[in-house]
């Protein structure tokens, strides 16, 4: 599944307004246009970027609006007031815009002709205040937007837009996207149950749930030959010993991982998902829990849950999206376990299985362990380490009343010591501001032990992502004092209306 974020487009919109006439108007658009030109050829800018004409009156920002909504290529608008545009002129077409804003604020000259400047210039170049109008009125309205300022040509306000465009693309993902569930959630585990039906009105996707039943038919008829060319592509891709390999007195597990692997992959393609879930409790007809495969599923851009979590199966497809092209990785990830040295304290991330080798530091291993867990034959897994550098976790939540996205930076690290019997691909990191005001943070916010993590995708791009989804987002950082995350917690419960008692 091939993610390719030039299939979008943002169109970059200028206002203005009659009262300056035609020559001016002119300008501005000539203007306009060599700023669209400049941020489509940005290389922090990852879809194409779309002059679109002037506007000047209600009706063309209403039309405008509108065709936004039903192209399917327009993920966003990226609106700029070269001279001063009238707000109540924008207020219809706002009203029915259904795709994200990104309000630059920015000048078409650098530099004011300090010798040479008169009232024709002050007049042309009045972003200094037409944003300001522009702004009010989005703000009047109670719109969620991002909010660029800088020069068009600096390198910080192409960035700035380009981490919007990546959260704008993976809301356009998601946007009448499917998951699919094999089995449903492991049994009385809270934090991975949510509403459905509220996902599916507030975010555009839909879960639903087959049975394994109906997985394994489907890995039931998969052909020898095809799980003889996809073994061949394990030993070609991967480290192993020769007991796994063709022939190997243990090969029959890889070839089952093979075959798992294989279908899967028909199963999600001929149903048009973009991720899944799985749990150990529910494994019924499969020889072993879905390891490489749902690795490589992950590698190939799916989104994947264990135990059912299907939230964090979004959440990772949206994080997929965002770091197309980028370097570093994303996986699903759970915090697992620590080490608490006084002055080193660490937490070592990890699943019985599952972490994306797109993470990976260098060598990856097939092995096959056993699982102490789920009842099934050995499992075949990836081995592997995670690369020195900063990541973030984010965590999805359904708080009843709303969704919380809880995002924690953290700063990888290359362990001081080899875990030879741990048959896991793992991430070792430190916490920001510590390790007690980060876990504390975490708890206090509710957040899931099942993360989306990544090297790639930045906390701005998830703030820009929460904001255009209407999520509560709540940051973990270096700058996080617990008392006053303690605070911004209990506000947002009131300004969502939770004081009180829990929603229902």
């Amino acid at each position: 599944m091939k993610i390719n974020l030039k299939q979008f487009e943002v169109w970059f919109v200028t206002g203005s307004q009659h009262l300056y006439g035609p020559e001016t108007l002119k300008a501005v658009a000539q203007h306009s246009q060599e700023i669209a030109k400049a941020l489509n050829a940005a290389p922090a800018i990852p879809v194409k970027v779309v002059f679109k004409p002037v506007m000047v009156s209600p009706d063309a920002i209403t039309e405008l609006c509108q065709q936004a909504n039903n192209a399917a290529k327009c993920i966003g608008l990226v609106t700029w007031c070269h001279t001063f545009s009238p707000s109540k002129m924008w207020i219809n077409g706002l009203k029915q815009l259904r795709k994200p804003i990104c309000h630059l604020h920015t000048q078409y000259n650098r530099d004011l002709p300090w010798a040479t400047i008169d009232m024709d210039f002050m007049n042309m170049n009045q972003a200094a205040h037409g944003d300001r109008e522009h702004g009010f009125i989005m703000s009047r309205m109670r719109l969620n937007r991002k909010v660029v300022v800088g020069f068009w040509q600096e390198e910080a306000t192409q960035e700035k837009i380009g981490a919007w465009t990546r959260a704008a693309a993976a809301w356009a993902d998601w946007q009448g996207g499917k998951f699919v569930r094999f089995g449903d959630n492991m049994r009385e585990v809270a934090v991975t149950e949510g509403d459905k039906v509220s996902a599916q009105m507030k975010f555009g996707f839909s879960v639903n749930t087959h049975g394994v039943g109906d997985l394994v038919q489907v890995v039931n008829a998969v052909s020898e030959k095809e799980v003889d060319a996809l073994c061949k592509t394990y030993e070609g891709a991967y480290e192993m010993t020769a007991d796994l390999k063709k022939g190997g007195k243990r090969h029959k597990s890889v070839r089952e991982a093979a075959r798992i692997e294989l279908g899967i992959l028909q199963f999600l393609t001929a149903g048009g998902y973009k991720g899944y879930t799985d749990t150990f409790e529910d494994l019924h007809g499969l020889a072993q829990l879905p390891g490489v495969g749902s690795q490589r599923m992950m590698a190939a851009g799916y989104g994947f849950g264990g135990e059912g979590d299907w939230k964090t199966a979004a959440l990772v497809r949206a994080m997929k999206v965002m770091a197309s092209g980028l370097e570093g990785g994303t996986s699903f990830m759970e915090d697992y376990t620590y080490h608490l040295q006084p002055g080193n304290k660490l937490v070592l991330g990890a699943h019985m299985l599952e972490i994306c080798p797109s993470i990976a530091d260098g060598k990856v291993s097939l092995q096959v362990h056993p699982l102490g867990i789920g009842g099934k034959a050995d499992p075949a897994r990836l081995v592997f380490n995670t690369p020195a550098g900063a990541a973030v976790n984010a965590s999805l939540m359904d708080f009843g009343n709303r969704f919380r996205l809880l995002i924690s930076e953290v700063d990888c690290i290359t362990p001081e010591h080899s875990m030879p019997k741990l048959p896991v691909a793992q991430a070792v990191w430190q916490c920001r501001p510590s390790f007690e005001d980060a876990c504390a943070a975490w708890i206090y916010a509710g957040g899931a032990h099942h993360t989306g993590f990544s090297q790639a995708v930045t906390t701005e791009m998830l703030e820009d992502f929460g904001a255009i989804a209407g999520l509560e987002v709540v940051v973990i950082d270096a700058d996080t004092k617990l008392r006053q995350f303690k605070q911004e917690l209990a506000w947002n419960d009131a300004a969502y209306g939770l004081k009180g008692g829990w929603a229902a």
